[in-house]
């Protein structure tokens, strides 16, 4: 190696920087340090480290001066773009309209939080539905169409949660006279909250590339594998019931009568709550609202953490229909029977789909069920009161959505405040339902009344059948 030689190495080997260096001269953290150190010891490196440092802050003091240069003009980009995500998003003065059904009912609270999500810059339309009830961000029966872009908290922490009936050809007496090992059947074949099998099935949903190629989904999977087949808390459920097909003429193919359903209702379990919250927080930094509307903060489509949610959240709605898929093939392998009959239906999700007008949007339904011209789904009402198998009529007004339950009258607070025990036993006891678990939280009066619900979406939805529970079971308070 030549005397020059060496001379230009030893030169090249004294430029060092550190991220503490440019915080000294007025950087801030973030990408555009990086980027700084990476073009100074790539073009600069042959430079003083107080020349390469005076150049940097007076490429932070004078951008403009360098936004088109060739070398450094990248690090302007740099400000400019961390300036524009860090800038608060107006919003419109106005909220767009949109239908509420069965408005008389829904609480101030719910109507606020819709009128909010109305007037992001990216809501396109929506509607609220009979059972809707203040949550975060999105009310729970909120529906909101928004332009290439998803809102985490627009989908809900449990993300996919869904409805699951399965209908078996017994007849309603069945029931009655197997009571007690119904029970037991229930008690050992699910699993609620922290509790999980001890050895639980195996499915393809936990081999997806997703858990792979996502580094959140990674950390995850081993939690997901655990989890799987079981049903979370709050109101979650499993019942056993009577389903009643009024007409023989019914899509399912099976005579007009009575027969033993199950009934599940869970969702993702803490693979989708931890989504959720991942995504949320990056949300909330990349999409500065005011603080009334941070839980509305959204994710483009176009950008990397938009499209890992949206994976993300497919593959929880997946997920958490193989949880129901589990717990229903238990239950009928426990009871030595074949189902004649199934219906499914999701809610806590986001869908793309068309309006009339053509425009491609994406669909939000947080507590509210898809009722799509001929969608068949289940709208539940409490533990006393049937849930109902219908089939939905596109009613462009409502996005094609209905109720995906009664919806709370009262909240879990007041419900645990207000409602005695032995009230709750009384009632159980006059429409012959025997709880296992549950808390006075989800006592039957903390609901609304799911017949003036339905009355309220008569336009939304077709009735085809009723479920009446008989055996609820749910986590214990």
């Amino acid at each position: 190696m030549g005397r020059q030689s060496i001379m230009e190495t030893s030169q090249m080997a004294k430029l060092k920087l550190r991220g503490k260096d440019l915080v000294g001269i007025g950087y801030s953290e973030g990408r555009p340090i990086g980027l700084a150190i990476d073009i100074m010891l790539k073009h600069y490196r042959t430079d003083s480290r107080e020349s390469v440092l005076a150049l940097l802050k007076d490429v932070l003091e004078n951008q403009e001066q360098y936004a088109e240069h060739e070398v450094l003009g990248p690090i302007v980009a740099a400000f400019r773009h961390k300036k524009a995500m860090h800038q608060e998003i107006s919003l419109e003065a106005t909220p767009l309209p949109y239908r509420s059904f069965g408005a008389d009912g829904i609480e101030a609270g719910a109507i606020r939080q819709m009128d909010m999500a109305m007037r992001l810059p990216v809501a396109v339309a929506g509607a609220l539905m009979p059972d809707a009830h203040q949550g975060y961000g999105l009310p729970i029966g909120g529906v909101l169409a928004v332009e290439n872009a998803v809102i985490p908290y627009g989908v809900g922490v449990d993300i996919g949660c869904r409805m699951c009936l399965t209908v078996y050809g017994l007849p309603p007496h069945f029931l009655e006279k197997n009571r007690a090992s119904l029970k037991e059947l229930l008690i050992e074949n699910t699993r609620f909250g922290f509790d999980t099998f001890e050895k639980p099935m195996d499915d393809e949903v936990l081999d997806r590339p997703e858990f792979r190629e996502i580094p959140k989904l990674r950390e995850l999977k081993q939690k997901a594998r655990q989890q799987i087949g079981s049903s979370g808390s709050g109101n979650h459920f499993v019942d056993f019931g009577i389903v009643e097909l009024p007409d023989d003429s019914n899509e399912f193919g099976l005579p007009a009568g009575q027969y033993v359903g199950v009934l599940s209702h869970s969702g993702s379990r803490g693979l989708g709550a931890s989504i959720a919250k991942h995504y949320t927080k990056i949300a909330m930094e990349t999409c500065l609202l005011p603080k009334e509307a941070k839980h509305l903060a959204w994710l483009s489509l176009d950008s990397e953490a938009g499209e890992e949610y949206w994976l993300a959240m497919n593959l929880s709605g997946d997920y958490a229909s193989a949880c129901h898929n589990h717990l229903h093939h238990r239950l009928a392998k426990a009871l030595g029977e074949a189902p004649v009959m199934k219906v499914e239906n999701h809610h806590n999700f986001a869908w793309k789909e068309f309006l009339p007008d053509g425009r491609e949007v994406v669909v939000h339904r947080k507590g509210a069920t898809p009722a799509g011209k001929g969608a068949l789904g289940i709208i539940p009402g409490s533990m006393t009161s049937p849930g109902f198998i219908v089939r939905g009529k596109g009613e462009s007004s409502a996005l094609a959505s209905a109720s995906h339950g009664a919806g709370r009258l009262l909240s879990r607070r007041k419900a645990k405040e207000q409602i005695k025990f032995s009230d709750m036993k009384r009632l159980l006891k006059t429409h012959k339902v025997d709880l296992i678990g549950g808390g006075l939280d989800e006592a039957p009066f903390a609901y609304k009344d799911i017949h003036q619900v339905m009355e309220y979406q008569r336009g939304l939805v077709e009735v085809l059948g009723s479920f009446y529970p008989k055996i609820v079971r749910m986590d214990h308070p």
